[in-house]
């Protein structure tokens, strides 16, 4: 993530769900120094038991945690960027989401991608926003793997990091390519069908 381009500085985090607890990256961590020694561990209910202290995103990775395994059980890993495409986006949003369906593969492996408002980092309001944000996408019937947090950068989740970095690049790709080309139009309808029936796209 860091080679890439998508975490800069001290920005971002990742954790891990374990059976006995997590793994998160420490706070101020720079990701790309990072020495996996250092990691922090922490049992269940989010308390440290090893390794540096941990990110202060950590009670919002547990609610995101608790609300997306409701309805995806193996949902395992967390990932939060600044990435700046995707910020870059959310400064003069308008809509609910940050983007709409403009490629395929943004419907396919992305999905929806609801706006959080403004909260200062590690606030815990904004871990309530957001999990009511995936039980709410969840009820429509479009489960959601990443939320925006306007100003900040988007969080993203999956079942392994692999697949987690997977859909973050993905929609980091996308808000880039909305950037270049503002006014593309979406899909239409029926071509989002087609995704749902085809690959069973959740949008």
């Amino acid at each position: 993530l860091y080679e890439r381009g998508y975490v800069h500085a001290t920005a971002g985090n990742i954790s891990v769900r374990l059976d006995d607890g997590f793994l998160i990256t420490p706070t101020d961590a720079c990701l790309g120094f990072l020495d996996p020694a250092r990691l922090a561990k922490l049992d269940l209910q989010g308390q440290q038991v090893s390794g540096d202290k941990g990110s202060k995103t950590i009670t919002l990775h547990r609610q995101i945690y608790a609300a997306a395994c409701e309805n995806d059980a193996h949902t395992r890993c967390v990932i939060h960027t600044h990435s700046t495409h995707c910020v870059a986006l959310s400064l003069n949003a308008t809509g609910p989401e940050l983007l709409p369906p403009i490629t395929p593969y943004y419907v396919m492996k992305v999905g929806r991608t609801p706006l959080v408002r403004y909260h200062r980092p590690g606030s815990p309001e904004a871990a309530e926003e957001v999990a009511a944000l995936i039980r709410q996408y969840a009820r429509q019937g479009s489960p959601i793997r990443a939320v925006m947090l306007t100003r900040l950068g988007p969080n993203v989740w999956h079942d392994s990091p692999g697949a987690a970095m997977a859909t973050l690049e993905e929609l980091e790709e996308t808000a880039r390519l909305m950037q270049l080309q503002p006014h593309t139009t979406p899909l239409h309808a029926s071509e989002l069908d087609e995704l749902r029936q085809a690959f069973g796209a959740r949008w």
